[in-house]
Formats: C-alpha cells, sequence, structure tokens
C-alpha cells in the first residue's frame, strides 16, 4: 500500500475504533447497569438494540442521498453529531435516557460505517483492498484491546459514565486530523445523480442479484456473529463463574488475537482467494462458538484461550466477507449501497440484539438461561454464508474489475 493510502486507512481505523468502541462498551456494562437499574435480559437488550435500530433508520434514510455529498464532509457531520451523542450517554440517569442517547448516537453513527467503507473502496483499488479492509478491522481490534479493558477498568474502579466521557473526548481530538489528512472524495459528483435516479437506483439494488445476494450475505454474517455477543459479559460473570475484574482479560486477549489475525487474514485473503479465506475461518469460529455458548465453570486460562481463538476466527469471516460485499457495486452508486449495507448490518444487530433477550431470561442471581440456545442460532446462521458465499463469488466474477 503507498503513504497516502496506509495514512488514511490509519484514520478511519481510529475513527472507527472510537466508533465501535461506543457500541461495544454498552455490552460488557450489563453487568453493572442490570443490577443497578434492576434490568431484564429484555430491557438490557432494548438498550443495546435501541442504537442498532435507530442506526439502521438513518442508514435507510442516507441511502437517497449519500452520493449527492463529499463522502468526507458527510462522515466529518455524522462522526461530530455522533460524538454528542456520546457525550449524552455518559450522562444518562435511567433506562429511558439511556435509550434516548443511544437512539441519538445511532442516528449519526449509522452514517458512518457506511462512508468509511465507500472512501476506502473509492481510493484504495480492488487488488490491495483486502490489506485495506484487514488494516481497518485494526480499529475493531484496537477496540477489544485497549478501549474495552480500559473502559471497563473505568467503569469497575470509578463509575460506568468514565467509558462514554473518554470515548467522545478522544474522538474530539481526534477530528482535527481528519479534517487535514483525509481527501475530499468526490469524484462521484462529476455527473451527479438526480433524486428520482436515485430512487430508481434503490430499486434497482433489490434487482440486482449479485447486490441482493451480497447484502443477505451482510445480514447473516453481521446477525450470525452478533447474536451470543450482547450477553457474553453476564453469562461469564454470572453463569461461567470469571470474577468481574479480570473480564476486561476476555477482551484483551480477544482484541490481540483479532488484531493479529485481521493482518495475516487480509493478505491470505488478497493472495488466495477472499471466498476460500471466509469458508475456512467461518468452518473454524463453529467450533468456539458453541463451546462459549455452553461453556461450564472452567479455569480463567482455558476461557481466555477459547476466546482469543474465537476473536481471531470471527476476524477471519469479517475481512473477506466485507472485501467481498464491496465488489458487488461499482463506484458511481457504491456510496447508496454501502449506505444500505449498513443499513442491513444494523438492522441485524438491533435483531439479534433483541432475539437474544427474547430467547433467554435471567434469575434472581442475574444468571442467563438459554444462552446456548443463541449458539445453536449462530451455528445455523454461519453455515448459511458458507454457502452463499459460493453463490456470491460466482455472481461477483461477472462484475468488471475496471469499475471497482
Amino acid at each position: 500500500m503507498k503513504k497516502n493510502e496506509i495514512i488514511l486507512v490509519a484514520l478511519m481505523a481510529l475513527l472507527n475504533f472510537t466508533h465501535i468502541l461506543d457500541f461495544m462498551i454498552m455490552m460488557p456494562l450489563g453487568n453493572i447497569l442490570m443490577p443497578k437499574w434492576s434490568l431484564t435480559t429484555s430491557e438490557f437488550a432494548i438498550i443495546v438494540s435501541s442504537y442498532s435500530l435507530s442506526a439502521f433508520v438513518s442508514s435507510f434514510c442516507a441511502i437517497f442521498f449519500a452520493d449527492k455529498f463529499d463522502r468526507k464532509k458527510l462522515l466529518l457531520f455524522a462522526y461530530s453529531g455522533f460524538l454528542l451523542g456520546t457525550f449524552a450517554c455518559a450522562f444518562a440517569f435511567g433506562t429511558y435516557s439511556m435509550i434516548l442517547a443511544r437512539v441519538v448516537t445511532g442516528i449519526f453513527g449509522g452514517l458512518i460505517s457506511a462512508q468509511i467503507l465507500s472512501i476506502i473502496a473509492d481510493v484504495i483499488p480492488y487488488e490491495r483492498r483486502g490489506r485495506a479492509m484487514g488494516l481497518l478491522m485494526g480499529g475493531f481490534a484496537l477496540a477489544s484491546v485497549i478501549g474495552v479493558p480500559f473502559g471497563l477498568y473505568l467503569a469497575n474502579t470509578y463509575d460506568w459514565h468514565y467509558p462514554f466521557l473518554v470515548v467522545a473526548t478522544f474522538g474530539v481530538l481526534l477530528l482535527p486530523f481528519l479534517f487535514k489528512f483525509v481527501p475530499n472524495v468526490n469524484a462521484h459528483l462529476e455527473n451527479p445523480i438526480k433524486l428520482k435516479e436515485r430512487i430508481s437506483n434503490f430499486y434497482d439494488i433489490f434487482s440486482n442479484k449479485t447486490q441482493v445476494t451480497a447484502l443477505l450475505f451482510s445480514f447473516l454474517l453481521i446477525t450470525g456473529h452478533f447474536i451470543i455477543v450482547p450477553l457474553i459479559n453476564p453469562y461469564l460473570v454470572y453463569n461461567v463463574g470469571v470474577l468481574q475484574e479480570y473480564t476486561p482479560l476476555i477482551y484483551l486477549v480477544g482484541g490481540l488475537c483479532s488484531l493479529i489475525s485481521a493482518q495475516i487474514i487480509g493478505k491470505l485473503a488478497d493472495s488466495y482467494g477472499k471466498r476460500n479465506v471466509f469458508v475456512w475461518a467461518a468452518l473454524i469460529s463453529i467450533v468456539f462458538v458453541v463451546l462459549i455458548t455452553n461453556m461450564p465453570h472452567w479455569q480463567l486460562f482455558v476461557v481466555l484461550g477459547i476466546f482469543g481463538f474465537w476473536f481471531s476466527s470471527s476476524t477471519g469471516r469479517t475481512v473477506p466477507g466485507q472485501a467481498m460485499i464491496t465488489q458487488a457495486v461499482d463506484n458511481k452508486t457504491r456510496g447508496s449501497f454501502m449506505s444500505l449495507n449498513s443499513c442491513v448490518q444494523s438492522l441485524g444487530t438491533g435483531f439479534a440484539s433483541l432475539l437474544s433477550g427474547w430467547i433467554t431470561y435471567s434469575d434472581s442471581k442475574f444468571a442467563i438461561h438459554n444462552y446456548n440456545y443463541l449458539g445453536y442460532i449462530s451455528v445455523v446462521l454461519i453455515l448459511s454464508c458458507v454457502m452463499i458465499s459460493y453463490r456470491l463469488e460466482r455472481k461477483l466474477q461477472q462484475v468488471p474489475v475496471e469499475t471497482l
């Protein structure tokens, strides 16, 4: 990758770090907020899903205007609103105020992912995009390695408000670098598309079998992963018996494994084929999904090892999977398509959160029941992605490489 591409991807990864961390830190705080506010698993799932479902709405609306603006300007606008929403979360005083703050954060946050992916796809050629996606996934890994453990440390040591304050402050410090180093991405504005044509393009997406397959693949990919995520921390503490002060280690080890594997997987995907790497990673990840959701009282080092392999294999699915999805559309309408993809992913995470709350329940000691059912559903969805990936690859071969 060229120097300017590395700088761009590094900044996008840091932005992604704050974006993902705001979303991720909400779930581990369940250990604190569920007893503090006397929440059931369903109520906590509503708090978690409120971000995703509001992001779904804003992502859907963006389909019709995302390609009308310079991608950099739209990204900076969305990121500024997202930071304001994160600050608001820090000052929530109960269930309803937190839901409202998460909705505001989600409305702006829903615009971010599509713009990041569109900027990366517009600036970096397809033959180097696998590496770029690997570096971009470093934002997720950093959120796990540094952000979540540190956020949990702040929450356990001081109060649950502090993680949100730190995330928002870091984002404010990042803004000047984004203004300076992220280039304007406006080649798609040379021949602007009118609203009527945008609506027509939206319907065209659903008449394009390649793009429909990519969206279905994206929805199942995120739902299959996320369905077991929201209640992991309460499950580990109240079912498996992991001490709360040790829970940051789970994310530290998992994040380190994800950070390393993202770079390796990105290179392997470019060298050996994105679908091939995806399939192997998906099949390996199934083993660890089953282990995690049926975990007895194991020693801490065993738990850490299982989560390390699960984080690595999950990253192994996501990196080549996202690269395949970006290939389904040309650069002229990539903003609208990636907004729809972000919309689909938000719907998937919101649906997965609600489903996890509906299927499980907690007893008087906050132990989570029926968590293993979530694992079985996850396995079915992952296997569905594997089957669809073969069909998607065949259709992607029909997309001209020069338009990517």
